[in-house]
């Protein structure tokens, strides 16, 4: 029986997604788990991997349309199967198509507005069109390496590179001086990226819906750190465990002993979910991704230091995979390397907490009477009121705490 692939949501809030790319064609063998398409949300471009195993049998979307979650896209079946019936999923229109109806409609809202510019004309990924929004790029003067002469991110970034080399000082004069003239005296427009936009519009929400609270814990990272140095002495550069995943680790452990904390509100009740999946915050140009971990609490540090990288790699990319931007159920944001003491960060819906860390600093502290020098860490929970009160955050930062400070604790 022919299996409908439908448009996933790949995130809390995500309503509709672009294919970017179809990464098998049809008459295809797939492979369930196998990547078929890359899909751009409102921040990233994700792999969309199958659901079944069989043949492509039909594309129901091309490259660059949006569509809305859950309408489908494609049918993976059997060769020769006759396709299941597609409703009112509207075909995809051909570039042919496209172009007759275009001058239609801008004649008609000639009066209003603008005819569409050479940029808005080319073929090019969604991607690509943002990138090319973000520094000032005409599309129209770009060569596209994609199928049928598409521009890709790489073209851009490419373009991008070449335009530096020759004459850095003209394309930021020009965005300037469009800034400027969008704009009026003493100000100038800055547009936001769609992923700035979709930041503001999740921040607000989980402001507005989720009452925050926040307990600050002075955490002793000096045994951290000495453990630290001999895991990479030991590991000999095969990996490098970090001190965020020495918090990674601990918050796991946490999490397995309060599960509250790895839980969302669901209005009359409590989601506890069953794997510690945590959400590490990454700053990338464009703007802040929070990226899964699957499963933490049987990883060792050396799994969670190469599991963090490569997730982070493909963030950088521009290309992840579906696991890397779903499923998270606890987040840390690490501000440490910005030399940050302390900070309070915004949960991420529909997480109940997320743990804000800043710089690791020596201070003095008192022991056993004596003043000493220590390597402090202030560590500040942020804790959503409907799911816990002060005394289940006081006790899940100190077990956090308790773990950092004792680290022999990690390697159990």
């Amino acid at each position: 029986m022919a299996t409908t692939v439908v448009m996933p949501q790949m995130g809390f809030d995500m309503q509709e997604g672009t294919v970017v790319r179809w990464l098998k064609q049809e008459g295809d063998e797939v492979s369930r788990g196998e990547p078929i398409a890359e899909i751009e949300t409102d921040k990233a471009i994700v792999e969309m991997e199958a659901f079944a195993s069989g043949v492509l049998l039909k594309t129901v979307v091309g490259e660059g349309q949006t569509v809305p979650v859950g309408q489908t896209i494609a049918v993976i079946g059997t060769p020769g199967e006759p396709l299941p019936d597609l409703g009112s999923v509207p075909v995809p229109t051909t570039e042919t198509e496209e172009s007759q109806e275009a001058p239609a409609v801008v004649e008609e809202s000639a009066a209003t507005e603008a005819p569409a510019t050479a940029a808005e004309q080319v073929r090019a990924s969604p991607l690509a069109r943002r990138l090319a929004e973000e520094k000032g790029i005409d599309l129209a003067r770009i060569s596209g390496s994609g199928p049928g002469g598409r521009i890709t991110r790489d073209d851009v970034l490419a373009f991008d590179s070449q335009a530096t080399e020759a004459a850095p000082a003209a394309p930021a004069a020009e965005a300037t001086t469009a800034s400027a003239a969008a704009g009026g005296p003493g100000f100038e427009i800055m547009q936001l990226s769609r992923m700035r936009q979709t930041i503001a519009r999740r921040t607000v929400q989980s402001m507005q819906e989720a009452p925050h609270f926040y307990v600050t814990a002075d955490v002793d990272m000096t045994l951290a750190l000495t453990l630290r140095q001999q895991l990479n002495e030991k590991l000999a550069g095969e990996a490098r465990v970090s001190i965020n995943d020495m918090i990674i680790k601990a918050c796991a452990l946490a999490l397995v002993k309060y599960p509250t904390f790895n839980s969302s509100f669901q209005g009359d009740h409590l989601r506890v979910y069953k794997q510690v999946n945590i959400g590490i915050a990454v700053a990338l140009e464009q703007g802040l991704l929070v990226l899964s971990l699957g499963d933490c609490r049987d990883k060792s540090l050396a799994d969670i230091s190469k599991t963090s990288r490569e997730v982070v790699e493909r963030a950088q990319a521009g290309v992840l995979r579906e696991e890397d931007y779903t499923g998270g159920t606890f987040s840390i944001s690490n501000m440490g390397m910005f030399d940050v003491d302390a900070f309070s960060a915004i949960i991420y819906p529909p997480q109940a907490a997320v743990l804000a860390v800043g710089t690791v600093r020596k201070q003095p502290v008192v022991r056993d009477d004596q003043i000493t020098v220590a390597q402090v860490m202030k560590a500040t929970l942020s804790t959503d009121h409907r799911v816990a009160d002060g005394a289940q955050a006081a006790e899940f930062a100190v077990e956090v705490k308790r773990l950092l400070e004792n680290p022999v604790n990690l390697l159990v």
